[in-house]
């Protein structure tokens, strides 16, 4: 986990980034336009939608509300799945909308579409955030972590 705002920035960066990419791949997919410039086309702004999002919103919710669970905050395991479980509900439903929004507009039928937007997001974010990108996130940041503190023993 993060323990300063530098390392915060790299672990928000890295973590939105993988997800909005495999997520974005995934939905293009589903509607039979994936392709590498609409993929490419459309990371960038979906980034900078999540990126905010995670840090402005979503980001400071879960946190607020992992530390309210009846959790062991001294086991690290614990706080990282309160806080990830969190996180994914939030920015599903979050970048379903917006998803949901750039493709075509408001749809006629919202809700329907809204609900089956985020059911069909949810089976991968999970298993994505929790298997994947979590552990690789967390990884680079304590190879970083681990090379600032060699530079400052040296």
């Amino acid at each position: 986990m993060p323990t300063n705002a530098k390392e915060g920035i790299i672990f928000t960066t890295l973590m939105c980034s993988m997800m909005v990419f495999v997520m974005s791949a995934y939905n293009l997919l589903l509607v039979g336009k994936l392709g590498v410039t609409t993929l490419l086309l459309g990371f960038i702004p979906g980034f900078i939608v999540a990126f905010i999002l995670d840090v402005l919103v979503v980001g400071k919710i879960a946190m607020a509300i992992a530390d309210k669970l009846p959790l062991n905050h001294d086991k690290m395991w614990q706080m990282i799945l309160a806080i990830s479980g969190m996180m994914i509900c939030g920015m599903v439903a979050f970048m379903s909308l917006y998803g949901l929004l750039i493709e075509g507009g408001m749809p006629t039928h919202f809700w329907p579409a809204y609900l089956s937007t985020i059911g069909h997001n949810i089976i991968v974010a999970v298993p994505l955030q929790l298997i994947i990108v979590g552990p690789i996130s967390r990884k680079i940041l304590s190879m970083i972590h681990a090379s600032d503190e060699a530079k400052k023993t040296v």
